[in-house]
């Protein structure tokens, strides 16, 4: 039949077909519409197909890095099937997932859903990455030992990833309980406020030093000032703006190899679709600065 006319199938930024055929494609988008230990309002189920969607409204030229990043190749995968009876196995299949993907030469962006999903797909980059440090962006501590009867709950992501022995620097921190900040202060856990970032007064040099030359990278997407990102579940007063996020992304990308990253927690139907077209920016920029920009990996 004349593909002429039919739309062609939904994919990250409807980029041409000869990009996003997964043999040639550097980069895959892997969609977890996976919601299960959410606590505040639901719907981040449904991040990763907003995303994707928003994504095709976007010209495909960026400006700021004077390049058009899916020439490296961008492949939409399917959606993972949520394991709801279990986020532990849901947290091994990700990982099982990025795994394979990863041994297959592929760059992973992991579209969320929520954020415990970024468990997973850290294991399986330390598995392959030595000295792996992450960058978390997110206005939550998210440090408890266990939440809602399990510790794979969205709000025990960054203990995960500690008691693994991975290095956590968190940026944009500005809700958490009194054992977290105890927890933070004992073990003298680097984080940045958005006040303290903002003391920086424009270079964000501390924070990237405190990372480790391979860097991966986790955005749970209520980082953001709620003026420019309502639809989260759990929303916090006083977030990172649109030019401090990617300012800070960009400055890590120059000095460290960001090896993937994930994007998680859009819940679109709580905001309106300019949020779902934010997340699908950062998640292109990103891809952009890893990979398609002059030095990326």
């Amino acid at each position: 039949m004349g593909e002429e006319r039919f739309f062609p199938r939904t994919t990250f930024a409807a980029i041409p077909e000869d990009y996003a055929r997964f043999e040639q494609a550097r980069v895959v988008i892997l969609p977890v519409p996976y919601e299960s230990t959410g606590s505040g309002r639901a719907g981040c189920r449904e991040g990763p197909r907003a995303i994707i969607e928003a994504s095709e409204e976007m010209e495909l030229y960026d400006l700021d890095l004077e390049c058009e990043p899916y020439r490296v190749g961008i492949h939409t995968l399917a959606e993972v099937m949520p394991h709801t009876g279990d986020p532990q196995a849901m947290v091994e299949r990700i990982e099982g997932v990025v795994g394979e993907l990863l041994d297959g030469g592929k760059f992973v962006v992991t579209l969320g859903g929520e954020h415990t999903l970024t468990v997973g797909a850290v294991r399986a980059h330390r598995r392959r990455v030595a000295n792996l440090s992450v960058l978390a962006l997110d206005a939550h501590a998210d440090l408890r030992q266990e939440y809602l009867g399990t510790p794979y709950n969205h709000a025990c992501v960054l203990r995960r990833l500690l008691d693994d022995g991975c290095p956590v620097l968190q940026v944009g921190l500005r809700s958490a309980t009194r054992e977290e900040h105890e927890l933070i202060r004992q073990r003298k856990l680097p984080f940045f406020s958005v006040s303290a970032y903002r003391a920086l007064a424009g270079d964000p040099q501390e924070v990237v030093s405190g990372l480790s030359e391979d860097v991966y990278v986790t955005i749970d997407l209520d980082v953001f000032d709620p003026s420019q990102m309502a639809a989260v579940g759990t929303p916090e007063p006083g977030g990172l703006l649109w030019d401090e996020v990617v300012g800070l992304l960009a400055a890590v990308a120059r000095e460290k190899r960001i090896v993937g990253f994930d994007v998680t927690e859009l819940a679109p139907r709580l905001g309106p679709f300019a949020n779902a077209q934010l997340a699908a920016r950062l998640v292109y920029r990103l891809i952009g600065l890893a990979v398609a920009a002059p030095g990326g990996s």
